[in-house]
């Protein structure tokens, strides 16, 4: 009776497992759509045009223009002037900063921030974690040192900056993308093999 439990549990749990995700990504991207569209229903209403997915298009299209006015010099120093505004506010300074760093995060492009990712030992010997190399250097002596990230789970955009020498390190095999995916998912989308000794 108590392996026939166990057995339906397991297939229970597993079956969640498969759903779940599913079932999320579902609920995101009807999210992502109803809100699209609400955005510029008021808009589409003014003028009398109801065609489905207008909307969507219509909204993509507006933050896409959003995006080309933030990267000119102009629209920049426009959006400084707003920004330093919302950073005034106490409390909508700490939520606006936390998700702009997290956004930042996964809207830039890693390859431009970090060149790789190693392995190093901290916080002591024995331990291994995942760090980002931001630069290079040597000492007077000719020993080239990597400037290493070393980011925090399940947030990437806080940690530390060590300077460590390049013989020290070990390279993960993974390019920036999948280091951070592994780092934000606390090792669960880490790969099954490591290069460690």
């Amino acid at each position: 009776m108590n392996s026939i439990t166990q057995t339906f549990r397991s297939k229970l749990f597993a079956g969640i497992a498969t759903l779940l995700p599913l079932y999320l990504t579902f609920i995101v991207i009807k999210f992502l759509f109803v809100t699209l569209e609400e955005i510029s229903d008021p808009l589409l209403k003014r003028f009398d045009i109801d065609i489905p997915g207008l909307g969507i298009i219509l909204t993509v299209s507006l933050i896409y223009l959003l995006g080309l006015v933030v990267t000119n010099f102009l629209g920049r120093k426009i959006f400084n002037i707003g920004e330093n505004f919302v950073k005034r506010v106490p409390v909508v300074n700490m939520i606006y900063t936390t998700l702009k760093q997290i956004t930042e995060t996964f809207t830039k492009s890693s390859t431009d921030a970090f060149v790789g990712a190693v392995y190093i030992q901290y916080p002591r010997n024995g331990l291994w974690t995942m760090a980002f190399i931001s630069g290079e250097s040597k000492n007077e002596e000719g020993i080239e040192y990597y400037h290493l990230f070393v980011p925090t789970t399940p947030n990437p955009t806080s940690g530390f900056f060590l300077m460590i020498p390049q013989s020290d390190t070990i390279p993960t095999g993974m390019s920036v993308e999948e280091g951070l995916k592994t780092i934000i998912s606390g090792g669960l989308l880490a790969p099954d093999k490591n290069p460690l000794l």
